[in-house]
């Protein structure tokens, strides 16, 4: 049994979250609390598995009190916030400081509400959460990488954004065209993409239909409603589609390494990072078949060793890599020879 505390100030959403819990006999709700410092009292006391926390609640907000649990008692932890750009933007933070995954709450407590709570709750409870550490430094020395005419393709899920974070920060300035799928409500894109432009080196945006791909820019998917696509050959351009969900995704990693192989072929590097389930593994295949370098982040860095597993089980992996190392493989794979 994964053993969960609700926390939030709200009775009713309480209520609404231990009941959809409670619907799955591998869970069990042990405690609930309405404050930050009566949930410190409950993990003392309870032991949880898991913890669902909202964000705005009274004498601490759930940000700093996620801080704490993450620098002094790391365990996993399930935001539970609005899909406001408000709620995006703590949300993104919360995902930053080591929370597995954020579900939104509900417009109305009907039949379908929270209908995706119980599987992060689970895959959370496998999650490998990490303390709180400082921040990557970005790199210091854009001038000394040389590009070989590679573009890079990175595919990511749960615990994608520290991962990208972190990568993101070893690129540099003039890093090679990027593309990136993580798995992303819509209305989470947008502010994604503007935090990463700020803390990285690269120019970071949402992809739009028709961007061409170049250096030193990184094209984010749009969440939740189209597949980013590589189109084209002596120029790339980003394609956004709305065609039907892959591997119950879309964005889907798959549709975009797919595309890379068909546009890029070998003038590509490939790399999975972590998440849960297989998005990802055939799209890759397709890449190092093109010819592509292919890399997957390696299982003790990842928070779910579940995308990076299945592509190196298919064979669709050349190399895993340390997330600390990985932006640093990538810039060989993608850099002259020096």
């Amino acid at each position: 049994m994964i053993r969960v505390l609700v926390v939030d100030d709200s009775a009713t959403m309480r209520g609404l979250i231990r009941a959809t819990l409670s619907r799955d006999p591998e869970i069990e709700v042990v405690g609930e609390a309405a404050d930050p410092l009566q949930a410190r009292q409950a993990i003392k006391a309870l032991t949880p598995d898991v913890i669902t926390l909202d964000i705005e609640m009274p004498n601490m907000n759930g940000l700093d009190f996620l801080e704490r649990i993450m620098r002094l008692r790391p365990m996993p932890v399930v935001m539970v916030s609005t899909l406001t750009l408000r709620g995006a933007e703590a949300t993104l933070q919360a995902l930053e400081l080591g929370a597995v995954d954020c579900v939104a709450k509900p417009a109305t407590a009907g039949a379908n509400a929270f209908d995706e709570l119980a599987a992060k709750v689970k895959i959370a409870a496998s999650a490998r959460v990490r303390p709180l550490t400082t921040p990557p430094t970005p790199s210091a020395a854009p001038s000394l990488f040389k590009s070989n005419g590679r573009m890079v393709a990175i595919g990511s899920s749960t615990g994608g954004v520290e991962a990208l974070i972190t990568l993101l920060s070893g690129f540099p300035a003039n890093c090679p065209p990027t593309v990136i799928t993580q798995h992303m409500p819509a209305t989470f894109t947008r502010s994604f993409a503007e935090r990463l432009d700020r803390v990285t080196p690269p120019t970071v945006r949402e992809a739009v239909d028709g961007d061409v791909l170049t250096p030193g820019h990184v094209y984010l998917a749009p969440g939740g409603a189209t597949h980013l696509e590589v189109v084209g050959t002596s120029v790339l351009r980003c394609r956004l589609s709305t065609t039907d969900l892959v591997n119950g995704h879309r964005p889907s990693v798959d549709v975009l390494f797919a595309s890379v192989a068909r546009s890029a072929k070998s003038a590509a590097v490939g790399v999975i990072l972590t998440g849960m389930g297989r998005d990802g593994a055939v799209g890759l295949g397709a890449m190092r078949e093109a010819g592509a370098s292919t890399l997957g982040q390696n299982e003790a860095t990842c928070v779910v060793y579940g995308m990076p597993k299945a592509a190196m089980e298919q064979g669709s992996v050349e190399r895993q890599v340390p997330l600390e190392r990985m932006a640093s493989q990538i810039l060989v794979e993608a850099g002259e020879r020096v």
